[in-house]
């Protein structure tokens, strides 16, 4: 199985809503080729900021199919198909296939709190039902439940389908011992911004951020400092991703905050779908404070 490159940056993007909720498919073109005229190493279609969990099936393959023709083969498109349950997750992943990304991103099962041996049954049957290069996404935020180091092992010396990891929990202790234990054999991508370069200098191979939404130019250039080794213009750049980083998606609803980053740039990034709401003015206002401190490169 040729395995997908996941050297750099990739954009874990929005998926554009109108103000009643229904799939904008003419914004999530256009945003697709504002991505990747920027120069960014792949897209993420229904993951975390794709508000996946609110997306039906049918809506993911809409999604996932325009985003595939869109990109046309430029750079790899790699899907969220996480579901709660064992069973939804190998018909989104082949859903997926069908639709010839890449790879696929997935997730742990959420809502339940589940132990080792069920996660590790979980995605060991995915792996075993679904001929497609797959990426681990540890999102402990969000799902309630973190994948131990314990079966990332487990699972890396077992199937050659899985290429890498994505781990968003946040902390550096977590990626190093990650790198340390499986960093020779797949991929680890940092998935919060603030970590990107520390990810990077210990031997990561990339990140996967929501910042890069509205700054894809921005975080590629942190990537490619580190590649020529200009740690100190990296620094300076890694600064910058992680204060916008601290007001989009800490401080506020990150569904609501990107999408509304993205239209004070003059992009279509649509609505959030509710119960996610809109901004208000006053959230708004400070955005704009933040776009008005950092811009893109040319």
């Amino acid at each position: 199985m040729p395995k997908t490159s996941l050297d750099g940056i990739f954009v874990p993007h929005v998926t554009p809503f109108t103000r009643e909720g229904e799939l904008d498919i003419e914004a999530l073109r256009t945003c697709v080729r504002f991505w990747v005229e920027s120069g960014v190493s792949g897209l993420m279609p229904c993951g975390s900021n794709g508000e996946a969990p609110y997306l039906s099936r049918q809506e993911r393959r809409i999604v996932i199919k325009t985003v595939v023709e869109e990109v046309n083969g430029k750079i790899p498109v790699i899907a969220g198909t996480g579901g709660m349950s064992t069973k939804q997750t190998i018909a989104f992943t082949k859903d997926a296939k069908k639709l010839e990304v890449d790879a696929a991103l997935i997730v742990t099962p959420f809502y339940f709190k589940l132990t080792n041996r069920e996660i590790y049954e979980h995605y060991k049957t995915v792996f075993e039902a679904v001929d497609l290069p797959i990426i681990l996404y540890n999102v402990p935020k969000f799902t309630g439940v973190s994948i131990e180091l314990a079966v990332i092992s487990q699972l890396v010396s077992k199937y050659e389908n899985l290429i890498g990891v994505k781990d968003s929990s946040g902390s550096i202790g977590t990626i190093t011992e990650i790198i340390r234990l499986v960093g020779d054999k797949i991929a680890v991508l940092a998935g919060t911004a603030e970590v990107t370069l520390p990810t990077l200098m210990l031997g990561g191979r990339g990140a996967v951020i929501a910042v890069a939404n509205v700054f894809p130019k921005l975080c590629n250039s942190l990537y490619q400092a580190f590649r020529r080794g200009d740690y100190e213009e990296a620094a300076k750049v890694q600064q910058q991703v992680s204060f916008i980083n601290e007001v989009l998606i800490k401080k506020y609803n990150q569904l609501s905050a990107i999408k509304e980053a993205l239209r004070l740039y003059g992009l279509p990034g649509g609505y959030p779908r509710k119960p996610a709401l809109p901004l208000e003015s006053e959230e708004i206002k400070d955005i704009e404070d933040m776009l008005s401190v950092v811009r893109e490169p040319f």
